[in-house]
């Protein structure tokens, strides 16, 4: 399994894409790399809030109920893990020093694959 696809999957675990954005972040500042990354990403990522969490707290202030907030949290939890996905697949393409439609490219193919 490659390092974007382990990668995508802990992003994908419903974790919001500010705590994957600031994970990312203070991995860049320990310097990680490799397995070392990966596994701290891993861990940084499960120990943050879900997004699910912040999904809720949105329907609540909404204050939607049944079916409505159901199909909010839903697509709420969704986006954010879309996001994640790309915030995770931008990190990767930067690792890889690529540019303009290879990293366009690139990006879109593993966005792509993370939601399968």
């Amino acid at each position: 399994m490659s390092k974007y696809v382990v990668m995508l999957i802990a992003a994908l675990i419903g974790n919001a894409a500010m705590a994957a954005d600031d994970c990312e972040a203070r991995a860049a500042e320990k310097k990680l790399a490799g397995a070392a990354k990966t596994s701290f990403l891993k861990k940084c990522q499960a120990d943050a809030p879900a997004a699910g969490n912040d999904c809720e707290a949105k329907a609540d202030g909404k204050k939607l109920a049944g079916a409505a907030r159901n199909s909010f949290v839903k697509k709420c939890t969704a986006d954010a893990g879309k996001a994640s996905a790309a915030a995770g697949c931008e990190t990767t393409a930067a690792e890889k020093k690529l540019a303009g439609a290879a990293k366009n490219s690139f990006v879109k193919k593993c966005v792509a694959d993370a939601a399968k």
